[in-house]
């Protein structure tokens, strides 16, 4: 445990941090890509480029600094990170490389009000949240290997099916090259593809699994992202799965990890709203299945945002679902102007639409989308007063972002 002085000088550089936050840490990520380029395969470069990662650790280290002396609000953040960190196989003898590089950027930052006092209170900070992380990776770690097919690192798998869904959205089957089983995983987790970059070195996504569990299959269904400017990363991963991969191909995956997800042992009478935009469909649709499946009674309202029809998937498979099954309502909601009929119909998902759908408002709400959809989700149901155990979300950027926006 960290001792009262240590806590009290971390907590009083909290404001420091959050003024100078993002410029530490930009210098940090500058600084250990140079001192340390062995670790920057573990890094989305285009959230580099665009600045989501610098502002995601800008947030997760000026959140640590204001509550280390209450970390119990912090658990939730710290199991996203574990999730993460366990997704990309990121291992002890990689938090050394991270704390030095940290604590010499606050101190070329910061220059002469990093004192020495400050330095060593934020190492002692830095190793106590680093040994919280190392013990619940190494959990997560240990459970998908004794799972029954699981396994730990990277793994071949061969693509049995190639599907497209809509204009921009291809949907890949993948099986165990070696022929063995799956692995259980929840519904709304993810899995992570790595490949190999132009310049030999390696690369990693990760991307929901749009299917339900305990198929012959793990399937992802990837956005084709636009194709990446001059000198720029992104989208080589979803254009190179797109153009590059096909059925008999075998590409490397992790296991599945992720915190956000759908407790099917959980029985509530309260109805399931599921609410995505866009490829955001994609861990909502593997709920939405297993949901099915595992509540045949229970009242579940499915809406999809997209721009038109024709970037929508699994509109049809939704369709589908309907008619096989009574307790499920599904909408559709273009934002495109145009003639809809059925269950389609134009306009953004608002407070206002949903709540013409659910007028009691109380219900467990599971969303994912891109920023905007989000925020206004997120938003609304706080001022609804939805008690946080009833809100969950897959947010692909910087917390904070949503929370504060």
């Amino acid at each position: 445990m960290l001792d009262e002085k240590t806590i009290a000088i971390v907590k009083s550089t909290a404001p420091v941090l959050a003024e100078h936050g993002e410029t530490l840490t930009r210098h940090f990520y500058k600084r250990m890509f140079e001192h340390n380029p062995e670790v920057a395969p573990f890094f989305n470069p285009a959230h580099q480029t665009a600045g989501k990662q610098q502002r995601a650790l800008a947030g997760a280290i000026t959140a640590y600094a204001a509550n280390i002396d209450n970390l119990e609000v912090l658990g939730g953040a710290v199991e996203l990170i574990a999730q993460k960190h366990a997704s990309l196989m990121i291992k002890p003898e990689h938090y050394p490389i991270v704390g030095e590089n940290l604590l010499a950027s606050i101190r070329e930052v910061l220059g002469e009000a990093a004192t020495d006092e400050i330095i060593n209170a934020w190492a002692a900070a830095y190793g106590f949240l680093a040994d919280i992380l190392i013990g619940r990776e190494k959990q997560i770690y240990d459970e998908n290997a004794k799972k029954p097919g699981g396994w730990e690192g990277f793994k071949s798998f061969r693509v049995s099916r190639k599907e497209k869904e809509s204009n921009n959205i291809t949907s890949f089957y993948l099986v165990a090259a070696d022929g063995a089983p799956l692995p259980a995983f929840k519904p709304g987790q993810y899995i992570t593809v790595r490949v190999k970059t132009p310049d030999g070195q390696t690369t990693m996504r990760n991307y929901s699994l749009s299917d339900k569990p305990d198929q012959p299959h793990f399937r992802i269904s990837v956005k084709r992202e636009l194709p990446p400017e001059a000198n720029t990363p992104a989208g080589y991963v979803s254009n190179m799965l797109h153009d590059k991969v096909e059925p008999g191909d075998t590409i490397e995956i992790a296991p599945p990890c992720g915190e956000f997800f759908l407790d099917v042992t959980e029985k509530h009478e309260r109805p399931l709203v599921l609410l995505a935009a866009g490829v955001g469909i994609t861990p909502i649709m593997s709920i939405m299945l297993s949901a099915l499946d595992a509540f045949p009674k229970r009242e579940i309202i499915f809406i999809h945002a997209a721009l038109n029809e024709d970037v929508q998937a699994f509109g049809k498979t939704v369709d589908a679902l309907v008619e096989q099954h009574a307790n499920l309502k599904a909408y559709h909601r273009y934002s495109d102007a145009g003639e809809r009929t059925g269950n389609a119909s134009t306009g953004f998902v608002t407070a206002e639409y949903i709540e013409g759908l659910l007028p009691a408002r109380d219900a467990d709400y599971y969303f994912c989308g891109p920023q905007p959809f989000m925020v206004s989700i997120y938003h609304d149901l706080i001022k609804w007063g939805i008690p946080a155990s009833q809100v969950h979300f897959e947010f692909f950027g910087p917390r904070q972002e949503l929370q504060a926006a």
